[in-house]
């Protein structure tokens, strides 16, 4: 796998994002112009309604089944970060760190990673500029 870096750590999966994104959008919009088809009289009403249900429906699973499990990330990645501190300095994660800020601290290494968090505290850093500051980069290779 590539070493990765701040210009190329965002990961897309083609089958996902790209492939079932693009199919279920397209029989969504499938479905709609079915629909405004079948609303002059030409066809069935009731089955084109239907197929306009079911393909909001599988969007709305799309999004969800993203957000649950970067939410579910995000959480083990807390977790894991707080230990990491912990370790580090006897001490639990400042509670005034907010997620996004975490979330970008993960990829500091040990030895930037205790002056990254007050600095991300004090200066109220963004998520890119603790990404930016980072001197080191540790990779994150298993986070989609």
């Amino acid at each position: 796998m590539k070493k990765q870096s701040y210009s190329n750590h965002k990961r897309l999966v083609l089958w996902f994002h790209g492939i079932l994104f693009g199919l279920c959008l397209a029989t969504l919009l499938g479905s709609i112009v079915n629909l405004l088809e079948s609303m002059d009289g030409e066809g069935n009403l009731y089955s084109a309604s239907l197929l306009v249900s079911c393909s909001v429906i599988l969007m709305i699973l799309f999004f969800t089944v993203r957000f649950f499990g970067v939410r579910l990330q995000d959480r083990v990645i807390r977790a894991e970060e707080n230990i990491r501190h912990m370790s580090l300095t006897g001490k639990p994660l400042d509670n005034r760190l907010h997620m996004h800020q975490i979330i970008a601290l993960r990829f500091a290494p040990d030895d930037e990673f205790v002056e990254l968090c007050k600095s991300a505290v004090e200066n109220h850093l963004s998520q890119e500029e603790i990404k930016k500051s980072i001197g080191r980069w540790k990779g994150d290779y298993h986070r989609i």
